[in-house]
């Protein structure tokens, strides 16, 4: 993905056929390694192609994925174990605050919309 990324970079900023020395300019600068490999075949895949109309294609493709919109069904508890249903509901809600809380602490106290 960070191929794709440099190689959309690099035609932004206005070269419209980078060389594999370009992507792994673009991804040097950003501390990022550089894959020969996914360089490579990036660029035999897109040689020749105008990126907009790769792009377009593949809204296209996409527009066939299905995305969301399931809810999720919740049984609920049945007969004999009736103190222990609100106990395992009870963990569970300890476990996502604890989960919460983790991830609040990886922004580091500030947010990219402050």
């Amino acid at each position: 993905m960070k191929v794709i990324a440099a190689y959309l970079l690099a035609v932004l900023g206005g070269n419209t056929s980078p060389s594999a020395e370009d992507l792994k300019h673009i991804l040097g600068s950003v501390g990022a390694e550089a894959d020969d490999d996914k360089i490579e075949l990036l660029l035999s895949q897109v040689k020749g192609k105008d990126i907009t109309e790769l792009i377009a294609s593949g809204r296209e493709k996409l527009a066939s994925v299905p995305a969301g919109g399931g809810g999720v069904a919740v049984a609920a508890p049945v007969g004999g174990a009736g103190g222990a249903a609100p106990a395992a509901a009870a963990e569970s809600k300890k476990e996502e605050k604890v989960e919460e809380k983790e991830e609040s602490d990886d922004d580091m106290g500030f947010s990219l919309f402050e």
